[in-house]
């Protein structure tokens, strides 16, 4: 199993600090009939927006976590990190196709979906891997990883995509289900990242061999002589 570096893990934890940081220094940027309650994220990168700039930077940041984390993550395997790595590159391409002011735009629409979904259905990636071979030397995968888990987290993540989904059509709460979604979205590869560390110096801890107690240990004193410590030899005719 391969070690979690360091800044893997910061990356991860970084990921929705700066989205949370984000979306609140830019919606403050913004006119007193902005309400995050009701607006979306995009219409703070848009270009009408104040200071899109903020959340311009913000987005470009963010997609580039996933990417980081894609490319450490190896214990989610190929099918995950791909999706994550999906959703990364499609959060950074949201800034070429920014929400207009007024209407819909089909681009933006398209972008957005694509890393919503791809951010949603990576943890079900997992499912895809063949299983591990009995006995084969090989380590459980971490918990964030297995199965059913990884399926659950998918259906929750889903389940708030439908919310911002009908907040969108009919609502009035989209940016309240928009943010909600993304921090969900945002919070599951740090704790991943966590898991695959845990499970990956458990795993190490477990595979390092005991030490042997019965081992002689040589000291060399003052003056070049050698001091061995361990069981003394028996004497010939002497009982132990």
């Amino acid at each position: 199993m391969r070690a979690v570096p360091t800044w893997a893990v910061a990356t991860a934890a970084a990921a929705p600090v700066l989205l949370v940081t984000g979306w609140t220094v830019a919606g403050a940027r913004q006119p007193a009939d902005y309400d995050p309650v009701r607006d979306t994220i995009s219409e703070l990168a848009g270009r009408e927006a104040t200071d899109s700039w903020i959340m311009t930077g913000v987005l470009l940041l963010f997609g580039a976590c996933y990417l980081v984390i894609a490319a450490a993550l190896h214990a989610a395997g190929l099918p995950s990190r791909f999706l994550l790595a999906v959703g990364g590159v499609a959060t950074i391409a949201l800034i070429a196709f920014p929400r207009p002011t007024v209407g819909g735009s089909l681009a933006h629409g398209t972008v957005a979906t694509v890393a919503v979904l791809a951010l949603s259905l990576w943890p079900a990636g997992t499912a895809l891997r063949l299983p591990r071979v009995a006995g084969a030397g090989q380590p459980e995968p971490p918990w964030a990883f297995r199965r059913a888990v990884g399926l659950s987290v998918t259906v929750v993540l889903l389940g708030l995509v439908g919310w911002f989904a009908f907040e969108v059509t009919g609502g009035s709460r989209a940016g309240l289900a928009e943010r909600v979604t993304a921090l969900a979205a945002a919070l599951w590869p740090l704790l991943a990242v966590l898991s695959a560390r845990r499970a990956q110096r458990a795993w190490v801890a477990g595979a390092a061999p005991p030490a042997d107690p019965r081992r002689r240990v040589t000291a060399v004193r003052p003056g070049g002589r050698r001091s061995s410590r361990g069981p003394a030899p028996r004497r010939p005719g002497r009982l132990p």
